[in-house]
């Protein structure tokens, strides 16, 4: 084969990375609390933000708070009121492990599992890093 047939195979195999050069900005919890109850209103929003998983975001939310929630009619009950910004700062903390770069910085990363071990592997640079947290 010619360089330029395998290099266009290696081009047609490797997933895109969309050129976006604004900030990446996670949106902020809505929601409200009624009564001993919590219920963020965006959750799906913040989901496909940050492209990662529903269940894999609530079970990462119900550890760190330490809290039981469940997801009904398309919003996240929590069984305690907790304090928009105390969710806010598990959120960032969920993208800075799961979802951002350690290179690069960049949310262009997909979660890759290997012989058992998950990886974070980075779209636009290509670093691959393990995934300490274990959800």
């Amino acid at each position: 084969m010619e360089y330029e047939q395998l290099l266009e195979n290696a081009y047609k195999n490797i997933k895109s990375v969309v050129g976006n050069s604004e900030r990446f900005e996670i949106p902020k919890v809505k929601g409200f609390v009624s009564g001993n109850k919590t219920i963020i209103t965006n959750i799906r929003e913040i989901v496909s933000y940050i492209r990662r998983p529903l269940e894999h975001l609530i079970k990462f939310l119900q550890k760190e708070l330490a809290v039981y929630g469940k997801l009904e009619n398309g919003r996240l009950t929590l069984k305690t009121r907790v304090n928009s910004n105390k969710v806010n700062e598990k959120i960032a903390l969920y993208v800075k492990e799961f979802v951002l770069c350690h290179e690069c910085k960049k949310p262009d990363t997909e979660i890759i599992s290997e012989r058992g071990i998950k990886f974070k592997h980075c779209l636009a640079c290509g670093a691959k890093y393990p995934i300490k947290s274990k959800i």
